[in-house]
């Protein structure tokens, strides 16, 4: 097995560290003082249309997208390390297109979908949100209520979800919904293309999050879409969902690397300069054992996720793998950050440092795309030959 990367992907590895650092690091100070005063951690539009220009313009915008969309088609191996310098940053920002929801069109669009859907969203010129969770049935697909059925030719949707991102400003959202009660999770799911302003689509509210995230809740009440709408086979959107919410918590797991690794960074920088009863902090044994297991739990987790991204590449079934990662991934950037807050003292407290928006932001992410305890479940059961 080669350990080493190409030549190629280290330096776009490179090329993302340098803009992480060059343009997302600086507007860290922006971003803090509207998250301390309620505005959320959010990037101004002046501000996003800048980075959206120099991205595009670094040639970082479509890394997996398709050649034929002008997309770079690169591998899931080659896109961790970007994963992991956007990790490094607390400036809310993503290369466009999103990759999780451009995988689930990829595999299930038809030919007027891609030209309506895929193509735009593939070059970044649209946006997207899916709706998954429900009030009732968050961590279990299975239990949800969402309806749709058949009217003619057209399908009407009912029900609610909840916890959905960018809701209020997506171009389309994909929308899973029950069109057989009986089936449900196996064969009874299915997806729907839902433009933004159609008729009975009906944002709720925005919730606010820690870490200065917002979500949404939304209703779907007599939501008419026609039959062109379905994305994919009727009953078989639960195996494409399943392919998004796995580059997903990848991505996760990324970010989770890089959120520590800058935290550790942060660390061991404080460390050498403080000093404390006449004594550097790096000379304190408490202090040297959390940034040796902070650095062994890193490497363990980058193997871990370039481990996943190979075998998404071949195409294996990952989900015990990302289950997996997505756990441990999550604890351990919580723990490193911690006790990088800790180190810090008072000023580790503060809405001055970086470090309290990384460590809620690590937070959410053991709650969405899969609680904690459902990840463990699934692998358990998986070991245990249980059905």
């Amino acid at each position: 097995m080669d350990f080493e990367l190409s030549d190629e992907h280290k330096m776009l590895k490179d090329l993302a560290a340098r803009f992480v650092r060059e343009e997302l690091i600086p507007l860290e100070r922006a971003v803090l003082e509207r998250e301390a005063s309620g505005q959320g951690a959010t990037l101004s539009k002046d501000e996003h249309a800048a980075i959206d220009r120099k991205s595009r313009e670094l040639g970082l915008w479509g890394l997996d997208a398709p050649p034929e969309f002008g997309g770079a088609d690169l591998p899931e191996l080659a896109l961790i390390g970007v994963h992991e310098e956007m990790g490094k940053t607390i400036t809310p920002y993503i290369f466009p297109p999103d990759s999780p929801n451009l995988r689930m069109l990829m595999v299930t669009a038809n030919a007027e979908q891609r030209s309506r859907y895929l193509d735009p969203y593939a070059r970044g010129e649209t946006t997207s949100a899916i709706a998954i969770s429900e009030p009732g049935a968050g961590a279990d697909p299975a239990g949800m209520s969402t309806r749709a059925v058949r009217d003619g030719g057209d399908w009407v949707l009912n029900g609610r979800k909840i916890w959905i991102s960018r809701a209020e400003h997506a171009d389309f959202t994909i929308v899973m919904a029950l069109t057989d009660r009986q089936k449900r999770a196996r064969g009874g799911i299915s997806a729907f293309l839902v433009d933004k302003g159609t008729p009975g689509f009906n944002v709720l509210r925005r919730i606010p999050m820690i870490g200065g995230q917002y979500t949404y809740e939304v209703a779907f009440e007599d939501c008419r879409v026609p039959e062109s709408k379905l994305l994919g086979r009727e009953g078989e959107g639960f195996a494409p969902m399943q392919l998004r919410l796995s580059t997903r918590r990848l991505y996760m797991a990324c970010w989770c690397i890089g959120s520590a690794q800058r935290a550790l960074d942060m660390l061991c920088e404080h460390a050498r300069l403080r000093v404390t009863f006449g004594t550097a902090l790096a000379e304190r044994q408490t202090i040297q054992w959390w940034v040796a297991d902070a650095a062994t739990r890193i490497h363990a987790c980058r193997l871990m996720a370039y481990d996943v991204a190979w075998k998404l590449g071949q195409r294996r079934d990952v989900r015990t793998e990302t289950s997996m990662i997505k756990v441990f991934a999550t604890d351990m950037a919580w723990e490193v950050i911690d006790h990088a807050m800790q180190a810090f003292g008072a000023m580790g407290m503060t809405k001055e440092m970086p470090l309290q928006l990384m460590a809620s932001k690590v937070r959410t992410m053991r709650v969405y795309e899969g609680p904690d305890e459902i990840h463990r479940w699934v692998v358990a059961r998986r070991v245990l030959g249980l059905r």
